[in-house]
C-alpha cells in the first residue's frame, strides 16, 4: 500500500502523463494496465480534485488508469493566463505534487448488493461452471466471496466495473451477444464481473441478477455507485428477489 504521505509524483508507479481530449479536457493517465496502486493513484487525485478544484473545473471522470479533467476553456480564456489548456495542465501538475498517494478518506464505503443467481435471472451460471470446471453453487460462493473495489462507471449510466473477481470464474464472453440484457443482470466477461444498469445488448455470462436499480434519473445522484467503493454480492432467493424487486 502506498504511504498516504507519498505524492503521486514521488511514487513508485511512473509519473502521471497529461494529453489534451479536444478543447475542453485534459486526460491524466496513471499507467498502462489496472492495479490496485493505479486505482488509488486515480481516485485519490479525483478526491483531491473535488476538495481543491480550479476555477473553471467542470467535471472530472475517473477510468480504469486515468482521469479526465473537463475545464471551461472561456473562462480560462477570460482570465488572461495563457492557453486554457496549457493553464489546465499547470493546475494539475501543481496538484499532484501537493495530492496524497493514496485517497484522503480513511473508510471506504462498502454497498451489499443481493443477487439471486442461476435459473431464469442467470441463464450462462450453468455455461460458467462448465468453463471453469467448478460446481454450480461453487461458482456462486466464489462469485460472492471477494469485497470487490469500483473502478469505474461506464459502457451504460451507473454500470460498475469491478476489480477483485476470483482469477479461476474468468470465462470468456458469449459468442453471439444478447439483443437485450436485462437491469440488474450480473455477467463475467473474462476476468472481470460487473451488473447491468439499463437494459442494453450486451455479450456478458449472466449469472444472477440483483433487484437493486443502479441508475434512476430521478434520485440525486442518480448511480447507486461510484468510482472508489467497495461492494460484496449476498446470494438471496427466488422469494426475496421478488420482495426486493417490488420495494425498489
Amino acid at each position: 500500500m502506498l504511504s498516504p504521505q507519498t505524492s503521486l509524483t514521488n511514487a513508485a508507479q511512473p509519473a502521471p502523463q497529461l494529453f489534451p481530449l479536444g478543447d475542453a479536457a485534459v486526460v491524466v493517465q496513471f499507467g498502462e494496465s489496472i492495479s490496485l496502486a493505479t486505482h488509488l493513484a486515480v481516485q485519490s487525485l479525483y478526491d483531491y480534485l473535488g476538495q481543491q478544484p480550479f476555477a473553471g473545473l467542470r467535471e472530472c471522470v475517473p477510468a480504469f488508469t486515468t482521469l479526465t479533467v473537463y475545464y471551461d476553456p472561456w473562462l480560462l480564456s477570460a482570465q488572461g493566463q495563457g492557453q486554457p489548456y496549457e493553464r489546465v495542465c499547470a493546475l494539475l501538475r501543481q496538484r499532484l505534487l501537493a495530492v496524497p498517494a493514496a485517497p484522503t478518506h480513511t473508510a471506504v464505503q462498502t454497498i451489499e448488493i443481493p443477487v439471486c443467481y442461476g435459473g431464469d435471472l442467470g441463464p450462462d451460471l450453468g455455461a460458467v461452471a462448465r468453463h471453469t470446471g467448478f460446481a454450480l453453487a461453487e461458482v456462486i460462493a466464489r462469485h460472492a466471496a471477494p469485497t470487490y473495489r469500483v473502478h469505474m462507471l461506464g459502457f451504460a449510466p451507473g454500470f460498475p466495473y469491478l476489480g477483485g473477481l476470483d482469477a479461476r470464474l474468468a470465462t470468456p464472453r458469449r459468442a453471439t451477444p444478447r439483443a437485450l440484457v436485462p437491469a440488474g443482470a450480473v455477467g463475467i466477461a473474462g476476468a472481470q464481473t460487473g451488473i447491468y444498469s439499463l437494459p442494453t445488448p450486451g455479450g456478458w455470462q449472466l449469472i444472477g441478477r440483483t433487484p437493486l436499480r443502479l441508475f434512476d434519473p430521478a434520485a440525486d445522484p442518480p448511480t447507486l455507485l461510484r468510482a472508489g467503493q467497495q461492494l460484496r454480492f449476498v446470494p438471496i432467493g427466488a422469494a426475496e428477489f421478488q420482495h426486493l424487486s417490488h420495494e425498489s
